[in-house]
Formats: structure tokens, C-alpha cells, sequence
């Protein structure tokens, strides 16, 4: 039975919709910075294109190591310059999808090989293997749009205040999301999504 993470660690993937603290460890992924609204930016397309074929090179490469499903795509996101976060054309963007703990450099390099002989026109320049440690963060999951997001990230606010923590975001702690769904093929309203928010004790 390959390995889910969305199923073996329910607690960071499977969070209930009203708001709950958690400390989230360290783990490893490939990332890739933007910036620009998502729905009308191809450098966000080509992204999440090159994310996944990275991923895919992996676990293909790698079958005698582990079983897994390929993880979900998740964003870190903030808005330049203070801009009111409704204007898309601000944003500030980094996805990245999840690796398993074999994923060193050297695989991350023999994956870059495959995928370049596979997708020779794909830029896989902006690509990094990186680990990252979230740490204290307080989570929700949000069901529907994701322009009806900011419900959530309020009540987020709201619990933290309440529970005696601050929201501590900063440039290297930011509003993260987990995309549990494909809007391709999801009803907006159906969509579920991880909305993550950093805290510090207040």
C-alpha cells in the first residue's frame, strides 16, 4: 500500500473547520518563487507544471525506495508592498509541493536530468529543493472559493487572540495553504483547502 500523507499525517492534511493550534515539523520540498495574480499568470502555470513533473521524476525514480502518492500543491503567499490583498496583481507566491525524507540533493539532481530529457522545454531553473519548518501555526479547513477564504483567515485571527497568541507573520512566515482539491474538476463551493497562519505566544 504506497504511503499518504494526507492520510498518515491527518493532523497537518485533514484539519477540522473550526480553527485548532498545531506545531508543524520540518520537511522537505521543491519550491518555486512568483509573483503576479495566479489566474492569468503563466509564470504560476509553468510552476506548478515543473513542480509536478520534478515530483513525478521522483517518485518514479525511486519506486524501490518508497511507495507514495505525490503530495498535495500548497502556496505561501503575501501581498507586496502592503497592497490591499484583493488585488491579485500584488502578490507575492511560493509553491511547492511536499518531498519524502529520501529526497536529498542527489535525487533532486537526477530528477532534474529525467524531467529535462522528458520536457526539454521546460525551465527548471527556478526550481530548489528546500526543508522548512513552519513551527507554531494555527490551521483550519476551509470549504468553498477561494475568494471566500478571508471568513476563514478571520476566524483564525479571532482564535489565536483568543487563545492567548499573536498572528506572526513576517517574509519568512506567511499565510500558508494546502490544496486539497482540483478546481479543475471541483465545484467551487466543494473546494478544500488548508488555511495555515503562523502564531507566537501573545
Amino acid at each position: 500500500m504506497p504511503v499518504d500523507f494526507k492520510k498518515s499525517e491527518k493532523e497537518l492534511y485533514q484539519p477540522k473547520t473550526k480553527p485548532a493550534v498545531i506545531d508543524v515539523p520540518e520537511m522537505t520540498f521543491i519550491a518555486i518563487d512568483g509573483k503576479g495574480d495566479p489566474n492569468n499568470s503563466g509564470a504560476y502555470a509553468a510552476a506548478i507544471e515543473t513542480l509536478y513533473g520534478f515530483s513525478y521524476a521522483i517518485k518514479m525514480g525511486n519506486k524501490s525506495v518508497l511507495e507514495y502518492v505525490v503530495p498535495p500543491l500548497e502556496g505561501f503567499w503575501t501581498v507586496k508592498g502592503g497592497a490591499a490583498i484583493a488585488d491579485k496583481s500584488k502578490f507575492l507566491w511560493t509553491v511547492l509541493i511536499r518531498q519524502p525524507d529520501f529526497a536529498t540533493e542527489e535525487v533532486f539532481a537526477a530528477a532534474a536530468f529525467a524531467l529535462a530529457q522528458k520536457k526539454p522545454n521546460l525551465d527548471l531553473a527556478p526550481a530548489r529543493l528546500t526543508k522548512i519548518k513552519e513551527g507554531l501555526c494555527v490551521q483550519a479547513m476551509h470549504i468553498g472559493p477561494y475568494d471566500d477564504e478571508p471568513a476563514t483567515v478571520a476566524m483564525l485571527e479571532q482564535y489565536a487572540g483568543a487563545n492567548g497568541y499573536a498572528i506572526d507573520l513576517s517574509a519568512t512566515r506567511r499565510h500558508h495553504e494546502i490544496y486539497l482539491s482540483d478546481p479543475r474538476k471541483t465545484a467551487p463551493e466543494k473546494l478544500k483547502t488548508v488555511i495555515r497562519l503562523p502564531i507566537r505566544k501573545a
